[in-house]
């Protein structure tokens, strides 16, 4: 493509797995890590979580206000990093869960965020009717509360049979549910990430096809999923490059010339694409990140006009 890609997307960072110690909202570092990326114009677009220090917290607003960035809040680590489960059929598990996606909502209100992503708990065959029921009950109050506050809220679908094993899931699945939830809240959607397409045996074309209506939000990065055995195996959200991953420039340009296709090139108002990409064992963060933007640039000049 001639033009910027920034005329057509945010492009965005989830910064809580580009530098993982944030994951758990208790990093002492976050305001430095932050700062790299409001610093950095390539973004336009920042993705945090939770940072349970009011301080700090305050602090964070403060520096993302000023650098005119777009603000977007995942709450996943509130639900991974507790063993959380939102469509839990313990009802009070499912409760628990919602309690601190509600938190999150005020939260990401705080840091300037216009909504929180999230995710649906654990694919069990037996209860999977009941896990859906319980989901659309989280989901629905989730978007009660948030659509007072005038923000969204996103489910990020997931593998359902490899790693998080998640029930959103496959994507007639998530579009069933997405179907489901738009019936009530108009400020609902769903979250595409490149790296969980090959995790749930489909394709760019056959996912963003079918999610087309609810998709809002769109993720990028790279997954280990061929082969048990291969270092890294799982959502572990390698590098572009890392050995046998599923995702480099090749599929980012299919990813690219999918949206571009099915309409996602807004200029008026532009979907925030962000990278999820995260340091393996000892390698460099701000490293991980740039080899990401590398990434995407050249799939980008690669994409025809």
């Amino acid at each position: 493509m001639k033009e910027s890609i920034h005329k057509y997307f945010k492009v965005g960072i989830v910064s809580f797995m580009a530098y993982p110690s944030t994951i758990r909202g208790m990093d002492e570092n976050l305001l430095s890590h932050l700062k790299k990326t409001v610093d950095d114009d390539y973004f336009d677009a920042i993705e945090l979580t939770w940072v349970k220090d009011d301080e700090r917290r305050a602090a964070a607003a403060e520096l993302l206000k000023a650098s005119h960035i777009t603000v977007c809040y995942g709450a996943q680590p509130r639900l991974l990093t507790t063993g959380l489960n939102s469509c839990d059929v313990d009802e009070a598990g499912r409760a628990a869960a919602q309690a601190t996606l509600m938190e999150a909502i005020d939260e990401a209100e705080q840091l300037g965020a216009k909504g929180i992503a999230f995710l649906a708990g654990k694919w069990a065959e037996d209860t999977k009717e009941q896990a859906y029921a319980q989901l659309l009950k989280t989901t629905d109050a989730l978007c009660t509360y948030a659509a007072a506050k005038g923000m969204m809220v996103e489910l990020e679908v997931f593998d359902y049979d490899i790693a998080k094993k998640s029930l959103i899931g496959p994507a007639p699945y998530a579009a069933q549910f997405a179907a489901d939830i738009r019936k009530k809240h108009s400020n609902f959607g769903l979250l595409v990430d490149l790296s969980h397409i090959p995790m749930t045996y489909e394709s760019s074309e056959f996912v963003v096809r079918t999610l087309r209506p609810y998709i809002t939000h769109f993720h990028i990065g790279n997954t280990v999923c061929q082969d048990a055995a291969a270092e890294g195996y799982g959502d572990e959200h390698q590098r572009f490059g890392f050995p046998n991953g599923s995702n480099d420039v090749p599929q980012v340009l299919d990813f690219l010339r999918v949206l571009k296709a099915e309409g996602f090139f807004c200029k008026e108002n532009p979907y925030v694409l962000s990278f999820e990409v995260k340091p393996w064992k000892n390698e460099d963060p701000d490293a991980v990140v740039a080899g990401a933007k590398r990434t995407l640039n050249r799939a980008w000049a690669l994409l025809e006009d």
